[in-house]
């Protein structure tokens, strides 16, 4: 059974990535041009007037990765990024069924992935949501990195929490339950929030459009990553489950 849902989960990641990875070539990339566009003049005038030109071109034709080569590599990353993510969801999911959330198993994966939406992307991407090329400090890289990841073992802690607070709740409201569950999740969040440092390395002068444009963007994309995912592992898990549950047809006697 855990192969079955390992090999299916692969499957439906690979197709949410190529999915998203269109959604983001469409809306995401032009963006980013964008951004390099002005990174590339701000960086011209400078290589200008100290007589560094050949600077101005990290993200153009002299650029080791061209932009050509990097669009087409977008749809290579988010079909692996599908597959690692569907392969890890595969196993948790074959966890939770049938001891958490709803019995049915498309409800269970539209479920898990809402949740794991909101525990991984969203809760990381409100305190720090992405930035284009341009902003950002490059020797900042690596704390940056760290309170990201330190964002996302919170939102997980807490959809743990969460989950462990509703199964204690026994007073057959449904409505208490999920009120605490949510103030559950909601509590360690907010902390972390709160106590976080902020990151904010945007340069004076960068359109405030263009930013979020481009965070719109990448919080899109992974909308309809997990979107995709969900329905597509939901759909296969129903479909499998119906064809399990149909009766065996009878023999006709010779």
């Amino acid at each position: 059974m855990v192969r079955t849902l390992l090999v299916r989960g692969l499957l439906m990641g690979l197709l949410a990535g190529l999915v998203a990875g269109g959604f983001a070539f469409v809306f995401g990339e032009p963006r980013v041009d964008d951004a390099i566009a002005l990174e590339e003049a701000a960086t011209g005038t400078a290589a200008h007037d100290h007589t560094a030109g050949e600077a101005a071109h990290d993200h153009g034709e002299g650029a080791a990765v061209s932009r050509p080569a990097q669009k087409a590599a977008l749809f290579l990353a988010t079909g692996l990024y599908g597959l690692a993510v569907g392969g890890v969801f595969a196993l948790v999911f074959a966890g939770l069924r049938g001891r958490v959330g709803p019995r049915s198993d498309g409800r269970l994966a539209l479920a898990a992935a809402g949740t794991a939406f909101g525990a991984v992307i969203l809760v990381p991407f409100v305190k720090y949501p992405a930035n284009p090329p341009a902003v950002g400090d490059p020797e900042t890289i690596n704390s940056r990195t760290l309170l990201y990841v330190v964002m996302i073992l919170v939102g997980l802690a807490a959809t743990a929490i969460a989950v462990a607070t509703a199964r204690r709740v026994t007073t057959g409201d449904d409505w208490a339950r999920w009120v605490a569950a949510v103030a559950a999740f909601l509590v360690p969040v907010a902390a972390a929030w709160w106590l976080l440092p902020a990151v904010d390395e945007v340069p004076d002068g960068f359109p405030a459009t263009l930013l979020w444009q481009f965070r719109l963007a990448s919080l899109g994309t992974q909308l309809v990553f997990w979107t995709a995912f969900g329905v597509l592992f939901g759909w296969a898990s129903d479909r499998v489950a119906r064809r399990a549950a149909a009766p065996a047809p009878l023999a006709v006697p010779g």
